[in-house]
């Protein structure tokens, strides 16, 4: 099963693919959006069909405390906007601390902070779905 790996930000997307069999992810592209999310969900649709994903993981953003916020309940509303456009399940996986994970791989391997910028969001929804792709081959 090939999955799309989405990490939403307020102003941009970060994109994720995984293999044909659903066990490594990497990085796909990041997307600018400016909140226009149906624009977005043409973009996500295009990409489906494309690479032929069967699933969506959709990063959740939880706050420390495992309380859903502002931001969790958008990820909630954008999810049911994608199972509702795209016909296809969308999952939801925990993403605290994925974008200080993706700056710090990043830093490690001394990419320039004009790169980090550029890549930041697609690195970190391929941390999203890798987490994702981990627990289900358990």
């Amino acid at each position: 099963m090939k999955y799309l790996g989405l990490d939403l930000g307020s102003r941009t997307l970060g994109i994720s693919i995984s293999d044909s069999i659903g066990i490594v992810a990497t990085s796909y592209k990041t997307i600018r959006h400016n909140e226009e999310y149906d624009k977005l969900i043409i973009e996500i649709k295009n990409i489906v069909a494309k690479e032929h994903i069967e699933a969506i993981v959709l990063g959740f953003p939880k706050n420390m405390d495992n309380t859903i916020g502002e931001k969790g309940n958008l990820s909630i509303a954008f999810q049911k906007q994608l199972e509702n456009k795209l016909k296809l399940p969308v999952y939801l996986e925990d993403e605290r601390l994925t974008t200080r994970q993706a700056e710090s791989i990043l830093i490690k391997n001394d990419t320039s902070r004009k790169k980090r910028k550029k890549v930041i969001d697609s690195l970190a929804a391929t941390i999203i779905l890798q987490s994702f792709l981990d627990k289900k081959g358990k």
